[in-house]
């Protein structure tokens, strides 16, 4: 009877031990399994299927579609982004916009983040910087492009500036709202137990304004794409061979090519979403605990 027993646990301990679990699906496996991700696919497919007929309508029928039927369909996109892609001057094109974009960019996060958290901080930094700051505001950063022309020595710093100011008004108001919709409950409770001023910013204040933080960073990398590309088409790219995205742009208009204009607006387009996608990257390493959500 014993023997039974101890057989029937050993059997039962090898089948238990035996039991296959359920490999865990890589991103890979989840994003080709989700129906998001073929919607989205889907959707891709039938802009490009409708855009491809709606401009080869006129060659066939004699009828243009309105705005959409002036645009050169997507084989020809295709067919000029494969001559350009072997271009020198088109990847030095991407380098020159990025290099813009992320330099204006990171100084405005340098800037505007510490600016915005004194803003929400402190009253009488607030009452001394906030009119100003508020006055400026509401100026679109490429009416700077002629004044920055004339301050800076070199073309180039005056579109990074002029990139700078596109993100830096973002983050700061993401910044400053993010700060001050923090629970004042959670400050006095942190003070009631002995929390310094150091503990109160670090442990509360600036873990509860991150999310604004990246929202605002999100937003204000979309918008320093914006400028940098019309700054480069105002400027002339700030130099001969190569002046970033917007002077490709701009000079394949001139040029009466206007399958590369497509080229470098989706070009901008992927340029965009890789930036933005980094930082929503760089934000779920620096808060783990949204990852619940």
């Amino acid at each position: 009877m014993s023997e039974a027993v101890q057989n029937g646990g050993t059997s039962n301990g090898a089948h238990s031990s035996g039991e296959i679990k359920p490999r865990k699906k890589s991103k890979l496996g989840k994003a080709l399994s989700s129906k998001t991700f073929w919607r989205g696919v889907i959707a891709l497919v039938g802009f490009v299927v409708f855009w491809e007929l709606c401009s080869r309508t006129y060659g066939w029928t004699g009828i243009q579609i309105p705005w959409i039927g002036k645009v050169p369909p997507p084989t020809e996109v295709i067919y000029a982004w494969s001559y350009v892609i072997w271009l020198p001057g088109y990847w030095e094109s991407w380098y020159l916009s990025s290099a813009r974009v992320f330099a204006g960019f990171i100084v405005a996060m340098v800037l505007g983040i510490p600016f915005g958290l004194c803003l929400a901080v402190n009253k009488y930094f607030y009452d001394i910087f906030f009119p100003p700051f508020e006055v400026l505001r509401p100026i679109p950063p490429l009416a700077w492009v002629p004044a920055s022309i004339v301050f800076w020595p070199t073309t180039e710093m005056s579109i990074t500036f002029v990139t700078f100011l596109g993100a830096f008004y973002t983050i700061v108001i993401n910044v400053l709202g993010g700060a001050r919709s923090i629970d004042i409950r959670y400050l006095r409770a942190a003070q009631s137990m002995g929390a310094t001023q150091w503990d109160l910013f670090s442990k509360i204040i600036l873990p509860g304004t991150l999310p604004s933080i990246f929202t605002g960073a999100a937003v204000g990398m979309g918008i320093t794409w914006e400028v940098v590309l019309a700054g480069e088409m105002i400027s002339g790219g700030g130099q001969q061979g190569g002046g970033g995205l917007g002077f490709f742009i701009w000079s394949s208009y001139m040029g009466g090519t206007v399958a590369q204009v497509i080229v470098g607006m989706i070009s901008i387009g992927i340029a965009g979403y890789l930036s933005s996608s980094l930082i929503r990257y760089i934000g779920s390493i620096s808060m783990p605990w949204r990852r619940l959500f």
